[in-house]
């Protein structure tokens, strides 16, 4: 007995490591951020894919924010790069090689024709993406400058969401004798002031058109007009419409201040919507859904000669990628991931849970609240998109940008001290 009992054991353990070893092996280095409202949702739809797919070893690696970018761009030197990755469409960060030497699949010869066609032609525009392919599929299409606004607050106190820069710079006197901040942008992380807010300006005061010379070595950073645009940007501080000591707030730490009312308004991405809205892991909200209807998303006011009226900065958003290099049983299950990823029903508890605003165009939902659906009244304000910059210019030269809107809201560097570095680093590249 006791040998039959061996045999059976062992014969158990011989099966349990076949097993093992016929499942594929996914590596898989995706970004989500455990701060958002709807990550306890997003881990669970993981958790779900993996028992669904039990011949697919699914490993993940989540990160955010710097360190995934850190991490990505370590694995790309050392050859190691992910089977799946979570993939921006242009030169940003990490995203720079994975773009620009084709390192990813081209998601047209992988995905099913039939799910492309659920998303949006702006996501599918291989123009969006450095590669000239769909390297990645945009989740969205992301407004990077969408301005939040505690309108209750500031009905509360006889005033205004303003709609121009001279009502703008009219709020900061009424609102700092009630200790209240007029417009945050934290930008300890460097890339918000840029992403988010001089993306817009450059756009509404020059266009992409502008940025286009500068690349082509038609015109440069030092041009009086861009030297100007940088000069309204260090105007927001001087008038105290932005205060110096947001450059040395984190990223994470604007929503939490502004829906406290400290800030009338608030300047960040749309996807941050999600940031609000209810956790249902804790059923808590940062605005509950019933004050929601107190709050705006408005587009940036008008800005003193600008071209582009009621612009902002947009660009496709970030999505899956998958390593170029995947052939056979690993490009079958890096597939059905995406396929998953991609699903209705992903889609839709995303958008549900203010994540973002999917490029799926086929979905519809009961379950959203105020601000969420907010969100697309707000896009039909904005009547032109223009480049957000790190998405436009070479890494070498958007770096020196983002470290340059610190240096001029600390007064500490002049816009002609900026456009001149910048115009440096962009000779360079001839």
């Amino acid at each position: 007995m006791k040998k039959l009992a061996f045999v059976v054991g062992l014969l158990a353990l011989i099966i349990a490591g076949a097993t093992a070893q016929d499942k594929v092996p996914v590596k898989f280095l995706y970004y989500a951020d455990a701060t958002q409202a709807g990550y306890a949702e997003d881990m669970a739809n993981w958790d779900k894919f993996k028992a669904a797919n039990p011949g697919i070893d699914l490993q993940m690696e989540i990160l955010v924010n710097q360190p995934y970018h850190q991490k990505l761009s370590a694995y790309i030197s050392a050859g190691q790069i992910p089977d799946i990755m979570t993939v921006w469409p242009t030169t940003r960060d990490s995203s720079a090689l994975l773009q620009g030497q084709k390192l990813l699949k081209d998601l047209k010869k992988v995905l099913p024709a039939d799910l492309l066609s659920k998303f949006s032609a702006s996501a599918l525009d291989v123009k969006q993406q450095t590669s000239g392919q769909i390297s990645e599929l945009p989740q969205s299409f992301t407004y990077t400058t969408t301005v939040y606004a505690n309108a209750g607050l500031l009905k509360s106190l006889g005033l205004k969401v303003p709609t121009n820069y001279a009502e703008l710079k009219a709020l900061v006197p009424k609102l700092k004798v009630k200790g209240i901040q007029t417009l945050l942008l934290p930008d300890a992380d460097k890339w918000p002031a840029q992403s988010c807010l001089f993306s817009t300006i450059s756009g509404r005061l020059l266009g992409d058109e502008f940025i286009d010379a500068v690349k082509a070595h038609k015109a440069k950073f030092t041009d009086k007009s861009f030297v100007g645009a940088l000069a309204f940007y260090q105007q927001l501080y001087t008038d105290g419409v932005i205060d110096k000591a947001d450059v040395n707030l984190g990223y994470g730490d604007g929503p939490g201040i502004f829906a406290s009312g400290k800030a009338a308004l608030f300047v960040d991405g749309d996807w941050r919507v999600g940031a609000y809205l209810t956790d249902k892991s804790t059923g808590k909200a940062l605005i509950d859904p019933a004050a929601q209807k107190d709050f705006e998303l408005v587009n940036f006011p008008a800005i003193p000669g600008e071209k582009n009226k009621n612009s902002a900065s947009a660009i496709a958003g970030v999505g899956l990628g998958i390593n170029k290099d995947l052939t056979g049983a690993k490009l079958e299950a890096a597939k059905k991931v995406l396929e998953f990823y991609y699903s209705k029903e992903t889609m839709t508890m995303k958008w549900e849970t203010g994540a973002f605003v999917p490029a799926r165009t086929d979905l519809s939902s009961t379950k959203l609240e105020p601000l969420a659906v907010k969100l697309p009244a707000y896009y039909k304000t904005v009547v032109k998109t223009t480049y957000v910059l790190d998405g436009a210019l070479d890494p070498s030269v958007f770096n020196i940008l983002n470290d340059g809107l610190q240096a001029i809201g600390l007064g500490v560097k002049t816009p002609a001290d900026v456009a001149a570095e910048m115009q440096k680093a962009q000779d360079a590249l001839k």
